[in-house]
């Protein structure tokens, strides 16, 4: 074909070949032939003399052996030639091997997207087992040359390509997914939602939630003492630690609103103890504004400024709320909706107005309640149309089980329930045995502990709850409440 020549090799065929050695050794010193080879091996034949050693190189390979002497090569081309036995490569079979490549990548290309790499990898074997077990059956069978390898190299490399972009793809999802909640979430939740990106419902899913406010307490009065460089430095300096106490207990940061921090506990990891998580971060918040005072406080000795301490008020309630990736197609980010964080925005307005640092909810309330907690009120929050029962987290299970503590709890309990029976004169008596208890609880040993786990610095801060109560009993003593009042206080301020 086109004036070449395709010898059919077959393997090699030792008994064909005579050593020179037996050759030489045939005949005698004379010249005459001994007999000691049968010369009807090569009566009639054509004999072709070559070397086999690899010094003398003159060794060749061929499709079916990998080490054959070149004098070989001659052999089976001259018989090829005289019994007419050469490669055959029927004209249809260029076209065939296009088509084979061209449906194997196509399935192929099909493949990866819908069954994976793996499945993919499978058919990529059968077909390279399959398209050389077909070529060498035509090739040692019917002395046809189909080259297998068009198949195998079209499927190979689409292979190769649309699994490196499926992995490059991947890569770049899981880089934008932690790039994007590296923001909110600690390193370890980040990697376990890049690891399962099922835990991310686009569009929201509503799941039971802690959800959690932070302010600083006069801010307005601190930024004053600082430039806009200044203040920058200072929001970042309070913000950090509290964010790494809420990321260190399975929280996610929502936002920054200023000085303002919003965060949440069950999304997008599943968290059973969230409303536990929530407590436990606000009340290390609040024991984490004494050292970062005292360093601001020199900070501005050393700078020859006045300081002015910071001060955090935090709301937590629990509830079903909806998370998830919310905004437009241009912009959007993983928050949370619903009334319970509506809630937990008036409850952490109310720290301020009850005069305690950290004010919960029932629901959070219910999961929580080894903690020490003492009630605060029933209270109708702005924008709410029923009464809802808050509380005031003072510390850990630690703290709830000092007598100093229990003391006050009681104390408080007690002014609260002759307060909604409109026992005035009892209540305000309380009242005085409130301020009592709070100051022997910052009298005793328990003291120190109470300073750092529970929310408080030198007492329980209860005067202003119970300055509440007394101006409360006055307005109802001058005015006093209807007949079918149930205890019910309805906030006017947020």
């Amino acid at each position: 074909r086109q004036g070449r020549i395709w010898p059919y090799f077959s393997k090699r065929d030792r008994s064909k070949y005579v050593s020179a050695k037996d050759v030489l050794s045939a005949f005698d010193e004379k010249g005459k032939f001994s007999g000691t080879i049968d010369l009807k091996r090569i009566q009639g034949k054509l004999a072709l003399l070559g070397t086999s050693a690899t010094g003398l190189l003159d060794i060749k390979t061929v499709p079916t052996e990998r080490f054959i002497p070149g004098v070989e090569v001659h052999a089976q081309l001259i018989e090829s030639v005289l019994t007419n036995q050469f490669l055959n490569r029927p004209e249809f079979v260029d076209a065939a091997e296009m088509a084979i490549a061209l449906l194997t990548g196509l399935i192929m290309i099909v493949l990866v997207p819908w069954v994976g790499a793996r499945w993919a990898l499978v058919f990529f074997l059968t077909v390279s087992i399959g398209s050389g077990a077909a070529s060498w059956f035509l090739y040692t069978e019917q002395r046809m040359i189909v080259d297998a390898a068009y198949g195998v190299t079209a499927v190979l490399i689409i292979y190769v390509t649309l699994t490196y972009m499926g992995y490059a793809s991947e890569e770049a999802q899981r880089r934008q997914t932690r790039d994007a909640f590296s923001k909110y979430l600690s390193p370890a939740m980040v990697e376990q939602v890049v690891e399962d990106p099922t835990l991310l419902t686009l569009g929201g899913s509503t799941r039971d939630m802690t959800l959690l406010f932070c302010d600083v307490r006069g801010f307005t009065s601190i930024s004053e003492l600082f430039d806009a460089e200044g203040l920058t430095v200072l929001i970042n300096k309070l913000l950090t630690p509290l964010t790494d106490i809420i990321l260190a207990k399975n929280g996610t940061i929502d936002k920054y609103m200023g000085d303002c921090i919003m965060a949440f506990w069950n999304a997008p990891m599943d968290d059973p103890k969230h409303a536990e998580d929530g407590c436990r971060s606000a009340l290390e918040m609040v024991a984490a504004m004494a050292p970062l005072n005292a360093r601001l406080e020199q900070e501005a000795k050393d700078e020859g400024r006045k300081h002015l301490d910071l001060k955090v008020g935090l709301g937590l309630n629990s509830g079903d709320a909806v998370v998830g990736n919310m905004g437009t197609a241009q912009r959007m980010d993983y928050s949370v909706l619903g009334d319970t964080v509506n809630t937990a925005a008036r409850l952490e307005g109310q720290s301020k107005s009850y005069g305690t640092d950290i004010v919960i909810g029932p629901s959070t309330y219910q999961q929580v309640q080894e903690f020490a907690i003492i009630e605060l009120d029933n209270i109708q929050v702005k924008g709410k149309t029923v009464g809802l029962q808050i509380y005031a987290l003072m510390g850990d299970e630690e703290v709830a089980k000092d007598p100093a503590f229990i003391a006050v709890k009681e104390a408080v309990s007690e002014m609260i329930r002759e307060y909604r029976n409109q026992a005035w004169d009892k209540a305000r008596e309380l009242a005085d045995k409130v301020r009592a208890a709070a100051e022997a609880a910052a009298d005793t040993k328990v003291g120190p502990v109470l300073a750092v786990k529970a929310a408080a610095s030198d007492r329980f801060k209860l005067d202003v709850l119970c300055d509440l109560y007394e101006s409360r009993i006055r307005q109802y003593e001058a005015d006093p409440p209807p007949a079918d009042w149930d205890g019910v206080f309805i906030a006017t301020t947020k």
